[in-house]
């Protein structure tokens, strides 16, 4: 990526680029947001439900499927209708809420409307925690920023998944925050059904994914760099928690050059070798 302030939610991003060779497969997506989400929640299917519908266990690789045009190919060789049409269980491609978020980002975006993935916690999940999850914003016509978690649309897990509220999701800057502020337990944050996930570290984690994902550079849920490793050990120290809230208050800020010159820091921008 350059260095120029602008970073463009409007524009696509190396992962959320729809490349010439599948943007037949995309030529009649629907213009309005709300649909533009209906279609990538039609795309992917969750790790845990797979069994269920007969997809077998050598496919769970394409969770680690990092770009929107290889889902898009791996989606093409499942089922080679366009995307916005309607397609069995087992024809869609095994993904986390990240390919979710990444896939209705990529889609808005290519609809011309500013788009971002967001990294952080979801509280309709597990009652009194804060799960580790990823949604997505767009830019509505009055100029507010939407935040839309399209892996739940249609469901009873929050009254408003088209439109969450204030503190049903929060990112991993905005966790950061809550936590200095009400001194509630850390523990509260992590990953749902794994033990050892849980905990001040997975907060740092995504708000380091969370910053990355506004600059465009939209990670896996278990991409590590920078000191992120060290820091899940709790082998950081002051400085890099002074870091973070650094990271919290400049992805609140929606100051794109603000937000471009934190992630080029070397303990935060991440590697080319992981986004190709």
């Amino acid at each position: 990526m350059g260095l120029d302030a602008a970073i463009g939610w409007e524009v696509a991003g190396p992962l959320t680029q729809i490349d010439a060779d599948v943007a037949d497969a995309v030529s009649d997506l629907p213009e309005d947001p709300l649909e533009l989400c209906r279609v990538a929640q039609g795309l992917v299917m969750l790790p845990d439900l797979a069994a269920t519908f007969g997809i077998p266990d050598d496919r769970h690789g394409e969770r680690s499927i990092r770009s929107t045009s290889e889902l898009l190919r791996r989606l093409g060789e499942l089922d080679s209708t366009p995307v916005h049409e309607s397609r069995s269980p087992d024809r869609r491609v095994v993904g986390t809420c990240r390919h979710f978020a990444v896939l209705s980002c990529a889609f808005l975006r290519h609809r011309g409307i500013p788009a971002r993935a967001r990294c952080g916690f979801a509280r309709y999940f597990v009652a009194d925690k804060y799960v580790d999850h990823w949604v997505t914003e767009y830019l509505d016509a009055c100029g507010r920023w939407v935040r839309i978690d399209s892996e739940i649309l249609g469901f009873p897990f929050v009254d408003h998944p088209e439109d969450l509220q204030p503190g049903e999701f929060l990112t991993g800057g905005e966790a950061w925050t809550y936590l200095e502020q009400s001194g509630d337990d850390p523990m509260c944050f992590g990953v749902s059904g794994v033990s050892h996930a849980w905990g001040i570290g997975e907060v740092r984690g995504n708000a380091v994914r969370d910053l990355a994902a506004l600059n465009k550079i939209e990670m896996l849920p278990w991409d590590e760099w920078g000191r992120m490793e060290a820091s899940y050990k709790g082998a950081t120290g002051s400085e890099f928690d002074a870091l973070m809230g650094q990271v919290a208050e400049v992805c609140a800020s929606d100051d794109e050059s603000a937000i471009r010159a934190l992630y080029l820091s070397e303990d935060l921008r991440v590697p080319d070798r992981l986004i190709g």
